[in-house]
């Protein structure tokens, strides 16, 4: 993280609450990039759901075969950057949430390391 108190949270039109917590001038992603990233997702509860961080291992794969929240979200920081996402559940799993993990209606939290953009 850059030195310094956190940001305040921006958003997004969609309803996408965000801060960037590392800039970077790096390459930024497009929709349809694809990214390696680290990452920790959380309730509103505090509950991590999942986290790259705790597999000890980055994760790469294509923005537009994930949620909405990220898709749009990855846009704005720079590969390099960290920025946190908070977002509503129609821009991540929904009313079908994710079985075992992610309840119905979830509003979610992402730390998320831009690694890399291709």
């Amino acid at each position: 993280m850059d030195v310094g108190e956190a940001p305040e949270f921006s958003m997004t039109d969609s309803g996408l609450k965000y801060r960037i917590l590392r800039k970077s001038d790096g390459k930024k992603p497009k929709a349809d990039s694809t990214v390696t990233v680290h990452y920790r997702g959380w309730l509103n509860s505090g509950k991590v759901f999942d986290s790259s961080y705790e597999r000890g291992e980055t994760t790469t794969f294509p923005l537009q075969n994930v949620i909405a929240g990220w898709t749009e979200g990855l846009q704005l920081v720079g590969e390099g950057g960290m920025i946190e996402l908070a977002m509503p559940s129609r821009l991540g799993y929904g009313e079908r949430g994710s079985p075992g993990s992610i309840p119905a209606h979830s509003s979610l939290h992402f730390i998320v390391e831009l690694v890399n953009v291709d």
